[in-house]
C-alpha cells in the first residue's frame, strides 16, 4: 500500500497562531504512524477572496487543491471567531471548489480530523461548522475532535503546549485520521 498522505489546513492571520500550533501537533501524531504530512498555513497562503468569476487561479490555491486531491486524509484547524470558523479559514475551504471537476469530486472518501482553538470555552461551535463543510464536500470526519478552550493559556509564544492532556488528544486525532485513511485506501472505489 502507498504511503498515507495527510494535509493540514489551518492557522489564522496572526503571529504565534494557536490554531497553527495545534495543527502542527496533530500532524505530528499523524507522522508518528508513518504518514507523509503537508501543512498549509492560512496566513502564508495569502489567498484572495474566492470568486467564481476569477480568471486566474492563485498558485497557492492550486497547490493546496492539488495536495488535497492527492491526500488520503486532512486535518483542519480554525480559531473560533464569533461562534464559527474564521473568515480566512472559510475562504481557504471555498477554494476547494477547484476540486469540483476531479474524479472523485471534492473530498470523496477522504477522512478529516477537526480541531478548533478558542479564547473562551465555546470551541465546539467551530468544530460543528467544519463538520457541515466536510459533509457538503462528501468527506468523512473521525469521531475524535479537539476543541481547545482558552488556547492563549495552553500554548506559549513559541508554540509549546503547556497541557499534556491536550497534546495527547491532538496526537490521538492525528493518528485517527491516518487509521481511517488507511481503511479507505484499502477499498477500491
Amino acid at each position: 500500500m502507498e504511503k498515507i498522505k495527510i494535509v493540514g489546513i489551518g492557522g489564522s492571520l496572526t503571529e504565534n497562531s494557536n490554531s497553527l500550533f495545534a495543527l502542527e501537533y496533530a500532524l505530528r501524531g499523524a507522522a508518528e504512524l508513518g504518514a507523509e504530512t503537508t501543512l498549509f498555513d492560512i496566513d502564508k497562503l495569502n489567498l484572495p477572496m474566492y470568486d467564481t468569476r476569477i480568471n486566474h487561479v492563485p498558485p497557492m490555491a492550486q497547490a493546496m487543491c492539488n495536495a488535497v486531491a492527492q491526500a488520503h486524509g486532512l486535518i483542519w484547524c480554525s480559531p473560533l471567531y464569533h461562534g464559527t470558523i474564521s473568515g480566512a479559514f472559510k475562504n481557504a475551504l471555498d477554494w476547494l471548489e477547484l476540486l469540483s471537476n476531479h474524479t472523485p469530486k471534492y473530498l470523496t472518501n477522504k477522512v478529516v480530523g477537526l480541531v478548533s482553538t478558542a479564547g473562551g470555552v465555546q470551541g465546539l461551535q467551530a468544530i460543528n461548522t467544519m463538520e457541515f463543510v466536510v459533509r457538503a464536500l462528501r468527506g468523512w470526519t473521525v469521531p475524535v475532535t479537539v476543541a481547545i478552550a482558552r488556547a492563549w493559556q495552553i500554548f506559549d509564544e513559541k508554540g509549546n503546549l503547556q497541557d499534556p492532556a491536550i497534546e495527547k488528544q491532538l496526537y490521538l486525532l492525528g493518528k485517527e485520521v491516518v487509521l481511517g485513511s488507511r481503511r479507505f485506501a484499502q477499498v477500491e472505489v
